[in-house]
């Protein structure tokens, strides 16, 4: 596979539609209309490449990782009246599962790369800088799922056509100078071009920084549980530039959606209604498992993930893997308000409350100074708030109080890290799937594996541990990849993972 992007062609198909058509007698050779390096500028990279890490977040595709994840963690089902996909459901998985999931991540990452490279050609370290942080996060992303992966050789296509890979760790370290790097970019004052061309943060520089320190906090987090792992330098530097995401810091992308064709916000639009009204993907239901969970704990937040079924009644899941009996469309649950509830909302990058989630974490494990009850309670309250609960602070004092009381979290920081990983899975519900999906391959803080495909044909009782490398890389990169030798997707494990 070349890592290129094929949205720089419809980039420079838009730069040719509107382009101006006036010229003055002196310029006769001189086509305006001539897409070239010049007029491909980061200011017109940059949005659309914001726009669309936005778009990862929010995919609709059901070969793509948000659909397969949400459904492998226990969020999400397939409807009854939808025929259930085999290779999902079985985790028999081939080397073309992942080929959507592979190809969009590089795509989005090239347009980040040139922005970064084009911006610094210019000068212009703040746009850099943005777009580094954003990369950092797909990188890491792509690490999770899939552990080694082309990273340093990724763009140079005039010298290595076959990239070959660098270790995941290799990688966790590069991204931490990464951000640091881009940290020190952000130090400049924001100019009037960057406020405008900023559709995430609107030239917030000291909010860009918290989410590049919320980033390498999270690549932290991750090495929780290797063995003699050391986090201290990396968390010297997060609190002496200002620390992490707090309440009402979600980060979040909107560059103008509107209620028509391929322009409102990205989970709205694959979850939401399309504009004349109908359902744009009916086959995504509630799973039973977590509206159980809700349900046991009188979570007032069941409401806001899911909505009633068309049929009427209660909130209502299906079962995953389950291929007869589970309730059609009109009688199980879609995406509810806290998720898509607006064709013009703001599309997430990163919410708020989970950035919280992991300082309580790192508080708990006792890397930040602070009160690890306090950290949690903070974020717990911070999900009820982000999803829009009626009387948001008062019900989620009501739950902490009763359902999710830190009296048991344990003594240990380990039993603390598990219970508020395990309420941290609960808020993620459909919002951030490969966080769920690596905390529970990190320290497998569920209390039972009901989330299981309950196909009888599954090849496994246990989750995948990560994805298998996509068919094109066989195709087009056979020799780099396969010098990883077998890749098994339930014993080759990501790097991070005990």
């Amino acid at each position: 596979m070349k890592y290129k992007n094929s949205k720089m062609a419809l980039l420079a198909l838009l730069l040719i539609t509107f382009s101006s058509c006036k010229k003055s007698s002196l310029d006769i050779n001189d086509d305006p209309n001539r897409v070239t390096e010049s007029n491909i500028t980061p200011e017109l990279i940059f949005p659309q490449a914001a726009h669309a890490v936005g778009e990862r977040a929010a995919t609709g595709a059901s070969n793509d990782y948000l659909r397969q994840l949400n459904q492998w963690v226990g969020y999400w089902s397939s409807a009854g009246d939808y025929a259930i996909d085999q290779t999902e459901t079985t985790y028999n998985l081939d080397f073309t599962f992942s080929n959507l999931t592979w190809r969009n991540h590089y795509n989005v990452l090239f347009d980040l790369y040139q922005a970064q490279v084009k911006s610094i050609a210019k000068g212009d370290t703040l746009l850099a800088g943005a777009s580094m942080i954003l990369s950092a996060k797909l990188w890491e992303e792509l690490v999770d799922m899939f552990g080694d992966i082309p990273y340093s050789q990724a763009f140079n296509n005039s010298l290595y056509t076959q990239p070959a890979y660098d270790k995941g760790q290799d990688i966790y370290s590069a991204l931490q100078r990464k951000l640091d790097t881009a940290i020190t970019y952000m130090s400049v004052p924001a100019s009037k071009t960057f406020n405008t061309v900023d559709v995430v943060n609107h030239g917030d520089r000291t909010k860009w920084i918290k989410f590049a320190n919320t980033l390498k906090l999270r690549l932290l987090i991750r090495q929780s549980e290797l063995p003699g792992f050391s986090p201290a330098a990396e968390i010297t530097k997060i609190l002496a530039r200002g620390g992490v995401l707090h309440a009402g810091e979600s980060i979040t992308v909107n560059p103008g959606y509107t209620n028509t064709g391929n322009q409102q916000s990205p989970f709205y639009a694959n979850f939401g209604l399309t504009p004349t009204g109908s359902d744009p993907n009916p086959s995504v239901r509630a799973n039973t498992y977590i509206v159980n969970i809700l349900n046991s704990n009188s979570d007032p937040r069941l409401s806001r993930f899911f909505n009633t079924p068309t049929a009427g009644g209660q909130i209502t899941g299906t079962v995953f893997g389950l291929a007869a009996g589970n309730p059609d469309g009109q009688h199980s649950s879609k995406a509810g308000p806290g998720l898509a509830s607006s064709p013009t909302q703001n599309q997430w990058i990163y919410p708020s409350f989970e950035s919280m989630f992991l300082e309580a974490e790192a508080i708990a494990r006792g890397w930040i100074p602070g009160n690890a009850k306090a950290a949690y309670e903070a974020a717990v309250t911070e999900s009820f708030v982000w999803l829009g609960v009626p009387n948001a602070t008062t019900a989620a004092s009501a739950y902490l109080q009763n359902s999710a009381n830190w009296s048991s979290a344990g003594t240990t920081a380990a039993s603390q890290a598990r219970f508020i990983a395990y309420q941290k899975y609960i808020a993620l519900t459909g919002i951030d799937p490969l966080e769920a999906w690596s905390d529970i391959r990190r320290l497998n803080m569920i209390p039972n594996k009901g989330y299981i495909t309950v196909n009888p044909n599954r090849v496994s009782s246990n989750l995948p541990v990560r994805f298998l490398y996509p068919q094109t890389e066989y195709t087009s990169n056979q020799a780099n990849v396969s010098s990883l030798g077998t890749i098994n997707q339930f014993s080759s494990k990501i790097f991070w993972q005990p």
